[in-house]
């Protein structure tokens, strides 16, 4: 009986993807899957040939979608046939419709190994499908407020779903990710080394630390690579790591290289968020018998999913989006410290706004407390523009508070993007950088591109 609704199931999600996919293709990443788990709840466990040997969950706060994009380039240069979840349905239904794409109408799995992106909070829950043997834990960040609360409650959820079975893969720069390694079989560090875009937060007003996820009281960060990750120590008890299992030296953000264990490698995205992509991606790509010169092939011509950092043409003027989520401070942090490495005269857009997610929205400007906009205030910033129909006067207020000349600040308590195009083409300055939502930043630049 089992059978037959797995079969079912099988054959009524494939035509229903197939349908999707000739109506609205972006559209097909989780519906068909839920349907088979209606069908099949025990759909997952049904697949013939899935070995959780050969099963990765990439999971985390941040990174995760990079990470996982670069893991299956990787494996392609490799000839490893993955199954992956490149499109970033990272929920149960997105996992299941993965593996169907990669099933034949046999229900075998006709993939040599499968990578999953997997929400952080939903990872224990697609565990229990399939149990995999292996999972990268890029970092637990404050993130989503209204959805994940503490991370605290992120790190429970993720421990939740390891076992003495598992081979941990972790940010060893990161004291929550690091900590997770005491309940694993087998625990794999990788990190960063200091380099000339680290950063420390000394005598900054509003810096705070976090607790140590051992013994509780305050990390100290001896370096910042990127906000709340970097070389670190308990000031209680000691926790940190001696020496990660894989970490990168020779860090040159000009010329786009970095090493680990003397072999060179390229990394295009050349800024300290994506530098541990690359890495994480490495360690799993070393662990699991890639060649150095396949990984290093793969590096060299990866293109990154669309969206993180794009740059448009309009007015005379180049606009660079740095695209960013509004309630996690360390892409926020990662995004300022671009902007602050650009030593030309620029004119920067702050664009924060009202969280819609789900009902009640709220406004948060909390996160901006935990970056320090130092860097990027002392960086030639010619015009800042502080844009939102919520909270536009507390996003520039955070500038001031960092000592921004409120001479060259514009306060807009609007989203009306005639108002803020007007705005930005007073000023006779050509570099332009932007910091908003993603939908924000696709009708400005719409707009942008008709009417300047």
């Amino acid at each position: 009986m089992s059978r037959i609704r797995f079969y079912a199931a099988l054959y009524i999600s494939k035509i229903i993807a197939f349908g999707i996919g000739l109506v609205a293709k972006e559209r097909g990443t989780n519906l068909p899957g839920s349907i088979a788990l209606k069908i099949d709840p025990g759909f997952i466990s049904h697949i013939k040939g899935l070995d959780p040997e050969n099963t990765i969950f990439v999971t985390g706060t941040n990174g995760k979608s990079t990470t996982t994009n670069l893991m299956a380039h990787v494996f392609e240069k490799a000839g490893i046939r993955a199954a992956v979840n490149l499109a970033g349905a990272n929920l149960i239904g997105g996992a299941v419709v993965t593996l169907l794409h990669n099933c034949g109408l046999d229900g075998k799995l006709k993939a040599d190994v499968v990578l999953l992106e997997t929400d952080e909070r939903f990872m224990p829950i697609i565990r229990k499908q399939l149990p995999a043997k292996h999972i990268c834990v890029t970092n637990i960040q404050k993130d989503q407020v209204q959805r994940n609360g503490e991370p605290d409650i992120i790190w429970r959820k993720i421990a939740s779903a390891i076992d003495e079975d598992v081979t941990l893969y972790v940010n060893g720069d990161e004291p929550n990710a690091l900590s997770l390694g005491r309940i694993a079989g087998k625990c794999v560090t990788y990190g960063v080394d200091e380099n000339t875009s680290s950063f420390d937060k000394k005598d900054d007003f509003f810096s705070v630390t976090m607790p140590c996820p051992v013994c509780h009281e305050p990390i100290v960060f001896d370096k910042y690579n990127i906000d709340n990750i970097g070389p670190f120590h308990c000031s209680g008890c000691g926790f940190g790591v001696i020496k990660n299992d894989y970490q990168a030296h020779h860090i040159d953000f000009d010329r786009k290289t970095f090493s680990v264990d003397g072999a060179t490698y390229d990394f295009k995205y050349s800024t300290p968020y994506f530098l541990y992509c690359y890495v994480a991606a490495l360690t799993l790509a070393r662990e699991f018998g890639v060649s150095e010169d396949k990984i290093s092939e793969a590096f060299e011509d990866f293109v990154n999913i669309g969206g993180r950092m794009e740059t448009i043409q309009a007015g005379g003027k180049s606009i660079k989006y740095l695209r960013m989520k509004q309630e996690n401070p360390e892409t926020v942090q990662s995004a300022l410290n671009v902007i602050a490495d650009d030593p030309t005269e620029k004119l920067f857009l702050l664009g924060l706004d009202e969280l819609v997610d789900f009902e009640p929205h709220y406004t948060n400007t909390f996160y901006t407390f935990d970056c320090d906009f130092r860097k990027l205030v002392n960086s030639n910033v010619g015009r800042c523009i502080c844009f939102s129909g919520t909270v536009a006067y507390d996003a520039a207020l955070r500038m001031l508070y960092d000592g921004f000349d409120p001479e060259k600040l514009t306060v807009l308590p609007t989203n009306d993007d005639k108002t803020i195009v007007d705005e930005m083409a007073k000023y006779d300055i050509d570099n332009v950088y932007l910091i908003t939502w993603l939908h924000k930043f696709e009708s400005l630049a719409e707009y942008a591109k008709a009417h300047m």
